[in-house]
């Protein structure tokens, strides 16, 4: 990711001085009888087994994980006020969409002369999402490539007989099985931002970009009306289930056969495995639905990394334990069994729980989907450095396009609009397109 310099001095870092003077306080971290305290902040199942695998072995650095609401339900917020405040944790989970807004807004911790020997042990574009004007904050953990999530059984019941490998397919299939029962639904259309913003980085939507000492802001271009024109076309034959995402109606529609699959990352094929337990087995994972079969390119849905909060007194152990967690076998391998993670580290690529067969998905070996996928996701997707109000815009508007309160054309268009108004409120350069 690169970033202006003078657009990342207009917000600069020195605009929260409660948190640039915390240099006195322990913000997060103590050290008595001779051990180096750190408090975690986060929400990740897992987080908490890693940490507790670091603590048997690093008797001298104590990790201690208090689990948050997630980011986009409270977590950041918590984490903002705490850094304002100057008694944030040491470390902290923050998405990457996340991170250029939390560096924005003063409350990261420059680790970059503690984290530069193992810049090397990542995907090179992870550690760009972790690294700002030079500046590295913490250490990726993952990556989040995208699938469809079906059921075999009940693709089979409506005459499916693969599952669409192309959005043409996918909406042929989507009427076929309305047409069979127009109870029962292929898919789902939610109101989780960043999943959306998965299907748009597919189909090279860039939202962010930087040039002439400016941001661009763009998520009504061409590329953005044809993935919006797509579903919104879906919405209008009444395709769709319009259940919230990750809201327990949809779990209850998945278990019962009303919605058939899903297209979300990586991360939620454990959500939804403990979220339909009685269906176990019947579920199969296939690569995401692209558009141009002969040149097929995937979305990515988060990735998150441990960083290092203003203010935190022991820098160099909060960043010892960032990259451990990201890199230590044991660690990775909990945190690819329970978290879901697709490893940011190189070396987690070879960690025996990616290739175990998931007894959820019939057996199958669901890693090796998302590891094919991984070589066509374009790594230069950028965030902009107001994704929390740009995220929460969206949401709302992707909730309101649900219930036919509005088209997905226009709602992108006025969050386009928000944006902008946004970044100049902050003193950012920025401009549409």
């Amino acid at each position: 990711m690169r970033w202006i310099r003078a657009a990342a001095a207009a917000v600069a870092f020195v605009t929260m001085t409660a948190v640039a003077g915390c240099g006195a306080s322990d913000s997060g971290s103590a050290k008595a009888s001779g051990k180096v305290k750190l408090d975690f902040w986060g929400w990740a199942p897992g987080y908490d087994q890693s940490v507790a695998l670091f603590d048997k072995t690093h008797p001298d650095i104590q990790v201690s994980f208090d689990k948050t609401a997630s980011g986009a339900k409270g977590g950041y917020t918590k984490m903002l006020t705490a850094a304002k405040a100057g008694n944030a944790p040491c470390l902290a989970m923050v998405g990457y969409e996340t991170l250029p807004s939390f560096a924005a807004a003063g409350a990261l911790q420059d680790v970059s002369q503690y984290a530069a020997p193992d810049k090397d042990d990542f995907a090179a574009w992870t550690w760009n999402q972790v690294t700002i004007d030079g500046r590295t904050y913490g250490a990726p953990v993952d990556t989040a490539p995208m699938a469809l999530l079906y059921r075999k059984d009940l693709f089979a019941k409506y005459g499916i007989d693969k599952p669409p490998a192309t959005w043409a397919e996918y909406a042929a299939d989507a009427a076929k099985v309305h047409r069979a029962d127009p109870g029962v639904y292929l898919g789902d259309f939610g109101n989780d931002a960043y999943n959306y913003a998965g299907l748009a980085w597919q189909a090279g939507a860039k939202w962010f970009g930087t040039g002439g000492n400016s941001w661009h802001v763009s998520l009504d271009s061409a590329a953005n009306d044809k993935v919006a024109n797509y579903w919104q076309g879906l919405l209008d034959k009444k395709l769709l289930k319009t259940d919230p995402s990750f809201d327990p109606s949809l779990y209850k529609d998945m278990g019962s056969g009303t919605v058939l699959s899903d297209v979300n990352a990586v991360w939620d094929a454990p959500i939804l495995a403990s979220s339909v337990k009685s269906t176990s087995g019947k579920w199969a994972v296939a690569p995401m639905p692209v558009w141009n079969a002969a040149q097929p390119a995937y979305g990515d849905d988060g990735g998150s990394a441990t960083v290092v909060m203003k203010g935190c007194q022991h820098p160099k152990e909060a960043t010892e334990f960032a990259m451990w967690m990201s890199t230590d076998a044991a660690s990775v391998d909990n945190l690819v069994k329970v978290t879901g993670i697709y490893p940011a580290a190189t070396s987690g690529l070879t960690s025996p729980a990616l290739s175990q067969p998931d007894a959820f998905y019939g057996g199958q070996r669901i890693y090796d989907v998302f590891k094919a996928e991984s070589a066509r996701i374009d790594t230069s997707w950028q965030w902009g450095p107001t994704m929390t109000q740009t995220s929460t815009d969206l949401g709302d508007g992707l909730g309101s396009v649900g219930t036919g309160g509005s088209t997905l054309p226009s709602m992108l268009a006025g969050v386009q609009d928000k944006t902008l108004s946004e970044m100049k409120h902050q003193g950012l350069s920025a401009t549409a397109g």
